[in-house]
């Protein structure tokens, strides 16, 4: 079993991407993609669970064309703004500057998002911590009624929420997540909202962008690999069924974008519709079906055998609710195991893994992700 550092100078081969701090971020893993991908001819890929974008921006980047999606309001925007764009980024710093010099409001964030400095302690005067102290949610929320004012067209828009998200990104007083804060101001709290075009670029290639359920949308779309990250359920037998789904995590977001100022619940004012019972979907689900088989793997072996692409790209950890056993028993049912590649953040090395025992073997430590290329039956 030959190993790498993580960031030896393979980490060179992926071109730069922007996102914002994301619990299922892939940016360390964009090398090991990349170079499983470039083994294949493959000209279109479908990016069905794209978050943040960086692996489609990645993609687009490296001359494929890319079909991006997830059903994140935020990712659409993102998607739109990084695969869509026609223009340089110099072409967007006249708006930039523009949004920068609006005049701050007391709006709808600010009420229900901003907080007093208090001597470094986040806790307000209605028991609450909040995201973003208040000199930023003003700004906030002038920008945001000024974009809207803008009526803008549909790429320059997410041109400019992007930017936004980007730069709230820079001065919140969270972990990198929304569905709680933290007790004491961060130093990058104090910091003045200030936003920046983003990094857009431009390819020859027509990307597209979508936000649909991945079910339906491999209906209609085909390609010629398909890159699969979807959200996991925890294997951790302690966890109850209902909690906070993981697109609960970003709700702020969501609301950014829409400006929407939807009904709110909770100490840290979730979107209503970002419920538990709401916002769940099938791969994080924790239980087994009728027949014994875990449901979060079920929904893995249907999306698998739905897509209409030559190869799959699947990327799965270690805290996946399925088993090693039963994971590598799926993939050899839809097709061949062509090769497959863990990475260990724990101790930032990665192996490619040359026999099934190993993987399996491996798979029972923490803190692993493992990318298994796959050609369809």
């Amino acid at each position: 079993m030959q190993t790498t550092g993580l960031f030896d100078d393979i980490v060179a081969d992926a071109p730069p991407t922007e996102g914002v701090k994301y619990a299922g971020s892939k940016l360390k893993l964009l090398p090991y993609v990349l170079r499983l991908i470039k083994k294949l001819d493959a000209k279109t890929i479908l990016d069905g669970f794209s978050g943040t974008t960086r692996i489609s921006q990645a993609l687009a980047k490296s001359g494929y064309q890319v079909l991006s999606n997830d059903i994140a309001v935020w990712s659409e925007v993102f998607g739109t703004c990084y695969l869509l764009n026609k223009k340089t980024r110099a072409e967007y710093q006249e708006l930039i500057e523009h949004l920068n010099a609006v005049k701050p409001i007391d709006g709808w964030f600010t009420e229900h998002y901003g907080g007093q400095p208090n001597g470094g302690c986040a806790i307000q005067t209605d028991g609450l911590k909040k995201p973003w102290q208040v000199h930023n949610t003003r700004k906030l929320d002038a920008i945001r009624e000024e974009i809207d004012r803008l009526s803008l067209p549909a790429v320059d828009k997410a041109v400019a929420l992007t930017g936004l998200i980007l730069a709230l990104d820079e001065v919140d007083s969270t972990l990198g997540h929304f569905v709680s804060y933290l007790q004491d101001w961060s130093p990058r709290s104090y910091n003045r909202l200030f936003l920046k075009a983003p990094n857009v670029f431009v390819t020859e290639k027509e990307h597209k962008v979508f936000r649909r359920d991945i079910f339906d949308l491999v209906k209609d779309v085909s390609a010629d690999l398909a890159y699969f990250d979807p959200p996991y359920g925890s294997n951790n037998q302690k966890m109850p069924p209902s909690r906070v789904r993981y697109a609960s995590y970003y709700h702020l977001w969501t609301t950014v974008c829409l400006n929407d100022r939807p009904k709110l619940f909770g100490k840290a004012k979730r979107r209503e519709d970002t419920s538990d019972v709401v916002a769940s979907s099938v791969f994080e689900e924790f239980r087994r079906n009728r027949t014994g088989k875990f449901i979060a793997l079920e929904a893995i072996e249907r999306l698998i055998k739905s897509t209409n692409a030559r190869w799959i790209l699947l990327s799965y950890s270690s805290g996946g609710r399925a088993t090693a056993q039963e994971l590598n028993e799926l993939l050899c049912e839809c097709g061949t195991i062509l090769d497959f590649i863990e990475v260990d953040y724990k101790k930032n090395v990665m192996a490619e893994m040359k026999w099934t025992n190993e993987w399996i073997r491996d798979s029972e430590q923490p803190h692993r992700e493992f990318l298994f290329l796959i050609e369809k039956r």
